[in-house]
């Protein structure tokens, strides 16, 4: 008797596994992780002073945030580490704290814009650092393929695209983007009241003591009660002179 062959169930148990396996759905990608603002910069390269001062200000955890729990997308213009160079020296150590805060949120628009989106955009645009009026004005112009960018202070180019994904959009700038109110003068101060003059100050005359004599006073008794009085008071003198 010939031993049996067990090529062919090996075979046919093969084919099953093969056909199960190809059956199967692939596992599905791992989800995209949250963006990173900072990440995306650092990936870049050439913005190591505006990394340092989005996370110095906190800056940057609100707009990860704000991508990360809105639809509305985010836009950032970017400066350049030579573009900070560029700056005169001290000028941005003379800033406070809340004016770095207002540095970093002028230079993020709070919705997301493409470059052509640019061409047909209501300026002054609204920023992340106040309305698009007053303080804070940000008009952005599409020349050709050119994008400028004057705030009353700064005059800059946009450059290379660093980053989009329709929801954030990084642009390259070549100049610190400065708002106006860092160099308006605060108004002056109201100028203070005048002294009072001496005159106004002193008394009214019906203020003054009515006790005292003055010559008004022996007219005014001298009319009301005529010479008479004044004759009796004079007998009176002598008689009592006599007594003496």
């Amino acid at each position: 008797m010939n031993p049996p062959n067990l090529a062919i169930p090996a075979f046919i148990f093969f084919l099953l596994c093969t056909i199960a396996s190809a059956q199967s759905p692939a596992p599905a990608p791992a989800p995209p992780g949250p963006t990173n603002v900072t990440a995306v910069l650092e990936k870049a390269g050439r913005f190591t002073t505006f990394i340092r001062l989005l996370q110095n200000t906190k800056v940057a955890d609100q707009i990860n945030t704000q991508l990360n729990n809105s639809n509305q997308g985010m836009t950032i213009f970017a400066p350049t580490d030579s573009a900070f160079s560029s700056l005169k020296p001290g000028m941005l150590n003379s800033f406070t704290d809340e004016q770095k805060v207002e540095l970093m949120q002028f230079h993020v628009l709070p919705s997301f814009f493409s470059t052509s989106q640019f061409q047909t955009a209501s300026n002054p645009l609204r920023t992340q650092a106040g309305g698009s009026q007053g303080s804070f004005p940000m008009n952005v112009t599409a020349t050709g393929n050119n994008l400028n960018i004057t705030t009353g202070v700064t005059n800059a180019t946009v450059g290379n695209t660093v980053y989009t994904d329709n929801q954030l959009a990084v642009y390259e700038v070549d100049r610190v983007l400065l708002p106006l109110s860092f160099f308006q003068s605060p108004a002056p101060a109201p100028a203070p009241s005048k002294p009072k003059k001496a005159a106004e100050s002193a008394l009214s005359p019906s203020d003054s003591d009515s006790s005292t004599p003055d010559d008004s006073s022996t007219a005014n008794y001298l009319s009301k009660h005529g010479v008479g009085a004044m004759a009796c008071a004079g007998l009176v003198f002598a008689t009592f002179r006599r007594t003496l």
